[in-house]
Order: C-alpha cells, then sequence, then structure tokens
C-alpha cells in the first residue's frame, strides 16, 4: 500500500487478519500449512493471544482458513485471501476518500471563517478612512468611446463640473504628475484624480454619458 496515503485505522485485529491475509496470497504461508498456536501468532504479530484469536475468527468466517479441532488453524484457500485484500483495498481508497473530503470541507470552512473574519475587518477600516478622509483615489482610462478626447483640464472646467481634482495622467510609457490646466486629454491615457464617490460617478458621466452605472 502507498505510505504517504491517510490510512483510516482498523481494529487491531482486523489489521491482524489482513496481515495474515497477505502472507497467505502472497504464498508466504501455503494452502493447507498449519497456522502457529494463537500464543506464538500473538508473539509475532506483538498482539494479546484474544487478539490473534479474533483476527483467525475472521479468516475463518471468510473461508481463507479453516481451524481443525484438536489440531490447529490450518490456510484454506489462498484466492480467497486475495478476493479479500482486494475488498480491503477498495474499502480503505472509499474511507480515504471520504477522510480527505472531510478534510477539505473542514479547512474550506476554516479558511471561509477566516475570510469573513478579515472581511468585516476590511469594512470597517474602510468605513473609518471614509470618515477620516472622503476624498479617495480613482483612475479612469480614456478609451476612443470616451467623450471630450483632445480637450485640456482648462476647457472641460473637470473640477467645477465634477467635484474631482486630477493628480496624474498616464500617457503610454509617460506618468504626468500634477498636470497643468493645459495638459490635454487623449485616448488611452489614464486619469488618476481624488475624489469622493459621488465625483467619481460624475466623471463617468462626463467621459462616457452612454454608459449607465450598473445597479447592486
Amino acid at each position: 500500500m502507498d505510505k504517504d496515503k491517510k490510512h483510516v485505522r482498523l481494529p487491531r485485529y482486523q489489521q491482524v487478519a489482513v496481515e495474515i491475509a497477505e502472507r497467505i496470497a502472497d504464498q508466504r504461508y501455503g494452502v493447507g500449512q498449519k497456522i502457529h498456536a494463537r500464543s506464538t501468532l500473538a508473539s509475532n504479530f506483538n498482539v494479546s493471544p484474544e487478539t490473534a484469536r479474533k483476527a483467525i475468527n475472521v479468516l475463518v468466517d471468510l473461508e481463507i482458513m479453516e481451524v481443525r479441532h484438536g489440531s490447529g488453524a490450518y490456510v484454506l484457500s489462498r484466492e480467497k485471501a486475495q478476493a479479500y485484500l482486494e475488498k480491503y483495498k477498495d474499502v480503505q481508497s472509499i474511507q480515504e476518500i471520504k477522510k480527505e473530503i472531510l478534510d477539505s470541507v473542514e479547512q474550506q470552512k476554516q479558511e471561509l471563517e477566516n475570510f469573513s473574519h478579515l472581511l468585516d475587518q476590511l469594512v470597517s477600516q474602510t468605513k473609518r478612512v471614509h470618515n477620516f478622509a472622503p476624498f479617495i483615489p480613482y483612475e479612469l482610462k480614456l478609451t476612443e468611446e470616451a467623450q471630450h478626447l483632445n480637450e485640456t483640464v482648462n476647457e472641460l472646467n473637470l473640477w467645477h463640473e465634477t467635484g474631482a481634482t486630477i493628480i496624474a495622467i498616464q500617457d503610454e510609457d509617460e506618468l504626468l504628475l500634477s498636470p497643468g490646466p493645459y495638459a490635454k486629454l487623449t485616448n488611452g491615457c489614464t486619469l488618476f484624480f481624488v475624489s469622493t464617490e459621488l465625483g467619481f460617478q460624475r466623471m463617468q458621466n462626463l467621459f462616457y454619458p452612454d454608459q449607465l452605472p450598473e445597479i447592486e
């Protein structure tokens, strides 16, 4: 079995039954061979005689071994030992998958709780920032669909129209900080400005009047 997998632990007597079945399947115990007395078997597998007896009973019930009264326990069928091991591996795989799913669900639950906590912190922090500084930075990219292309900041009278203050204009690889009133707004440039949320909406409406804002 793959040692890297997380195996579901069975009762010790069932583990011993599996180990004996593996030896029978590998022909280390041949059909017709007498298995050691319970005390010797217990010593070989480092378990109590009662645990060894239970393991033998499991294999007897599965017709892998038989007990001959007054003689002892003997190997009865290698084929049934192989079939038992296949079923055991299938059950183990199902149990492992189930355990991995449950572990994954628990991990996702913890991550969701942590995310919810962080989101609450973000909302609280955002409210404090807005209360302290209602003007926050925004950016708006001007595409060929934008209105007022090739007009200057002064011509548009931006501050009076929107309440926004442009702090930078990026055009291709050039970033113009604190642009003056004669800075021209061209296709492909990005406007960086500080404003209230209302001012941001006014900027959008100024350059993209036909695009209605999404209603949440």
